[in-house]
């Protein structure tokens, strides 16, 4: 289970970084499923891209430094919070594919959330 939640804590983790930097200069040219990104508000932008890259950073650093990997779980949780919050974007804007994106991404960041929780915890440097 530890190998399953690393993967997974590790491709989300670079998932949202780099989607979160997307946040910040929106470069011409995205593909259409992205197109979303030069409607949203500037401050949503600030937002989520400041929450996607923390969370992103989150999912990885504690688990690799074994300092404050309680902050693990939590920024899965605060994914799922962000992809809620996406998913109700999209589906104001009939952006079917998007939102299914947005469950899928969801439910692998509460499966990361539970899992370092519950079935596998990481520990911290010194812990038993």
């Amino acid at each position: 289970m530890n190998r399953l939640l690393w993967v997974l804590q590790v491709l989300l983790g670079i998932q949202f970084f780099f989607v979160g930097i997307v946040h910040f200069i929106v470069p011409p040219g995205l593909p259409a499923l992205m197109a979303w990104m030069y409607e949203l508000p500037t401050g949503l932008h600030y937002f989520s891209g400041t929450a996607e890259i923390l969370a992103g950073l989150g999912l990885i650093l504690p688990g690799l430094t074994r300092i404050q990997t309680r902050l693990t779980p939590l920024a899965a949780l605060g994914l799922v919070l962000v992809m809620a919050g996406a998913v109700v974007w999209h589906v104001t804007r009939n952006e079917f594919a998007n939102m299914f994106t947005n469950i899928i991404l969801m439910g692998l960041a509460g499966f990361v959330a539970y899992g370092r929780w519950k079935l596998s915890p990481l520990k911290d440097k010194g812990a038993s």
